[in-house]
């Protein structure tokens, strides 16, 4: 199999692209694609800095290091949960919401860029197909012995 054939190939290569547009244009603005990601997930009533990492497929260890440098830049605060005392939440300062609305912004018009150059019928089938792929990994043990 030539290496453009395989899936994982394609799907790494055209994430990387994805990573290097959104970081480009985030740096316009003082972000990185890692920290929109951040901004994007953190809810308006704040959210839960254990549910943060597993959201969005980050280590414990490197979720604590992008907290902290986005307390640090003034875009994020952290506050003990008033109904239980262990949990921690996290909430943008306006500083971060201004943040936020420009990462939504800037996402959703690279998804309206690729609806308007792929057809209906053919990002239905790009979905389903990633969907049935994170499906047959999570149900089977491809490489059991």
């Amino acid at each position: 199999m030539k290496q453009e054939e395989a899936i994982d190939f394609q799907v790494r290569w055209a994430w990387h692209k994805i990573i290097k547009m959104y970081n480009a244009e985030a740096s316009n603005y003082g972000l990185s694609m890692a920290i929109g990601q951040v901004l994007l997930n953190i809810d308006k009533e704040g959210t839960p800095s254990t549910k943060l990492g597993p959201k969005m497929g980050m280590e414990p260890r490197s979720l604590t290091r992008m907290l902290k440098s986005l307390e640090d830049k003034g875009l994020i605060y952290k506050q003990t949960d008033e109904s239980d005392k262990r949990t921690v939440r996290v909430y943008l300062t306006e500083e971060g919401k201004k943040k936020r609305k420009l990462t939504r912004k800037t996402v959703l018009q690279f998804n309206k860029f690729m609806r308007d150059n792929i057809s209906r019928t053919k990002m239905k089938h790009f979905f389903e197909v990633l969907t049935k792929i994170s499906e047959l990994i999570d149900e089977n043990d491809i490489y059991k012995k």
